[in-house]
């Protein structure tokens, strides 16, 4: 070996030995690029972006309940010590997730999903957990060495991510999938912070039921990451309620906490779905009352919004349109920016009207290596002060086949006038007593559920139709 070789090879050693740390769970040394104050930079940069990305939930209640059970939870973890902040997030989507230094976001729509505090409290240890254990700041590691690409959305093939944004550090790091050791690890350490706290945190394996349910329910549409990188919900259920009995006798915790009541109280009025004055979808047309502007989407397609953006893809993830506000004076000078902004060449440029709005038509070309590697049609329309972007993207080969459904939905953007649409009231959680024993099915429909809606009512729930409740027995129903 010779000398240069021997030098390299112990910088190497060096360099190696330096970025190893101690796992604060287990003490075992691990390789981390990311330093501790790295990691809660990360933190601090990925905030904003999501909370723009996904809005914040405007009830102050349910935000400080979700502060203060995550400081007391934070402080009996392995990183007591380390400043964690606790967020609801407005979106429809029944996820939870953490990023690097000690960031934890809840969605609304997993709050409705739960049934007793005790649920929600197993779940908060879980991704405490994740934080505890630094697996988001080791993915990130992971992803230096390897490179990895991140996606955004769960509907957009990696080809597009960068007209959806996925550039974007603090977002992409929701998309960070981890292993199911991971997975597994954040599921004992939820149970063992829930039960220190004196919840009884064999609650968290009828929730995994619940996320089951809704899997299985849901058409085979692909689930937020919360579902799809866990391990098997039979197998995390029995694994949880083993280790709650473990751990409550460790603890000798013989009243455990469950707190139904109390929480049900807590989400009655919480929006259920989406919420139309951002904008929502009914019979393939996206209708937007705040904005008043509507546009139809083309047949099968998946789409997904938020406050920044509306995405839609067929299932064949082969192709995408993405709507925007975008940011400008004149069309003129909005078309300058998207084109650089998205590393676009145009090859056609024509003025037109949409239902009349004054609009620019933009065919361009991406190339890479000269070669075109996606063609987009843009359309932007002016309307009532704001310029809205909508692009179509496709690969060259694709494009053809895809161009008239861009165009149709484009071309029939249009004011919104209907008030039935303009007004459309948010569903929300309420909260109902049962007057009399009966069964579940017996209880929704004496709350006028409709009969198309009861298995979805039993999923919220976390019951069956034919469960037997007692008078008094409190339940979940959905109203406008």
């Amino acid at each position: 070996m010779k000398k240069h070789t021997v030098a390299a090879f112990f910088t190497a050693a060096i360099l190696f030995l330096n970025s190893c740390s101690s796992d604060p769970v287990t003490g075992k040394k691990e390789l981390m690029l990311l330093s501790e104050e790295q990691e809660v930079e990360l933190g601090k940069q990925a905030d904003p972006e999501i909370v723009a990305q996904f809005g914040l939930y405007q009830d102050p209640a349910l935000q400080q309940f979700m502060q203060e059970k995550g400081q007391q939870m934070a402080a009996i973890s392995h990183r007591s010590k380390l400043e964690h902040h606790f967020k609801v997030l407005d979106s429809p989507v029944i996820n939870a997730f953490a990023v690097p230094g000690g960031y934890v976001y809840f969605t609304r729509g997993i709050l409705a999903h739960f049934n007793n505090e005790a649920q929600f409290a197993g779940v908060l240890g879980h991704e405490i957990g994740h934080v505890a254990a630094r697996h988001s700041a080791q993915q990130q590691s992971k992803g230096v060495l390897a490179q990895f690409g991140l996606v955004l959305g769960r509907i957009i093939a990696p080809e597009f991510e960068g007209f959806a944004n996925a550039a974007s550090q603090g977002v992409g790091l929701l998309f960070l999938k981890f292993g199911r050791d991971d997975e597994r690890e954040s599921d004992r350490l939820g149970v063992e912070y829930a039960t220190k706290l004196g919840y009884d945190a064999a609650e968290m394996a009828d929730f995994f039921n619940t996320l089951q349910r809704t899997q299985e329910s849901s058409d085979g549409e692909e689930m937020p990451n919360f579902l799809s990188t866990h391990p098997a919900s039979a197998e995390r259920s029995k694994t949880v309620r083993q280790l709650a009995d473990k751990w409550q006798q460790e603890a000798n915790l013989t009243d455990a906490k469950v707190n139904r009541e109390t929480y049900l109280k807590l989400i009655d009025g919480l929006i259920y779905g989406e919420d139309p004055k951002q904008g929502y979808v009914e019979k393939e047309v996206f209708y937007h009352p705040e904005l008043r502007f509507r546009f139809p989407i083309p047949t099968d397609w998946r789409h997904e919004n938020s406050p920044q953006h509306f995405q839609m893809a067929p299932k064949d993830g082969k192709a995408m349109m993405l709507l925007t506000l975008a940011q400008g004076e004149s069309l003129e000078a909005v078309a300058e920016q998207v084109l650089k902004q998205n590393s676009l060449q145009a090859q056609q440029t024509k003025q037109v009207t949409v239902n009349g709005l004054p609009a620019l038509a933009i065919v361009a070309d991406q190339v890479q290596q000269q070669q075109v590697s996606l063609r987009v049609l843009t359309y932007l329309i002016q309307y009532n002060g704001n310029i809205y972007s909508i692009m179509g993207v496709a690969s060259p080969a694709e494009f053809e086949n895809y161009a008239p459904e861009f165009e149709h939905t484009m071309q029939n953007f249009a004011r919104l006038t209907d008030s039935e649409k303009i007004n459309r009231q948010a569903e929300r959680i309420r909260i109902k007593t049962l007057s009399r024993s009966s069964t579940l099915a017996q209880a929704l429909r004496s709350f006028q559920v409709l009969d198309s809606r009861l298995d979805e009512l039993a999923i919220l729930n976390g019951m069956q139709l034919d469960d037997q409740l007692s008078q008094g027995t409190m339940i979940k129903v959905v109203s406008r």
